[in-house]
């Protein structure tokens, strides 16, 4: 029995997947730990200080707070992507292989290694994305003071 090799915009996907959850599961985490301090900070006979410590650990709480939205944010955009078609110009979704790197357009996650091979999980927003959108394979496109030529487009 052959089983057929996951393609590797699934792959990336996956990938992808991985980082934003690892992102949740830590803002998560965080929060918690945040809100224990604040709530396990006892009364001393110095008011302010008692107050003091609260205040902090809420605003530590409020920050991992806002790093969880963003997390559910990317993660929610990640959802939205259709990995399984092919497309024929540069678009979210689409795995673009230039001569200076392969971009997935999905989400900011940086670089990925797959196989030995390095990608570069790139938002649509990204400086390199907005200058690569709507090209097709063979153009070539000017962006960070770099040439790029697509080679292909899926």
């Amino acid at each position: 029995m052959t089983t057929t090799p996951i393609p590797l915009k699934q792959l990336l996907h996956q990938a992808c997947q991985t980082y934003v959850q690892q992102r949740i599961d830590t803002a998560r985490q965080a929060m918690e730990a945040a809100q224990e301090a604040a709530n396990s900070e006892s009364k001393s006979s110095a008011g302010d200080k008692y107050e003091t410590g609260r205040a902090m650990a809420q605003l530590e709480r409020d920050r991992h707070a806002q790093l969880l939205g963003e997390a559910l944010k990317l993660n929610q955009d990640l959802s939205r992507l259709n990995i399984d078609k092919t497309y024929d110009t540069v678009q979210p979704g689409s795995l673009v292989t230039t001569n200076r790197g392969t971009f997935f357009i999905s989400i900011s996650a940086g670089k990925l290694q797959l196989e030995g091979k390095d990608y570069f999980a790139v938002s649509p927003a990204s400086p390199i994305a907005v200058a690569l959108a709507g090209h097709k394979t063979g153009d070539l496109v000017a962006a960070n003071k770099q040439m790029y030529q697509l080679l292909n487009i899926s």
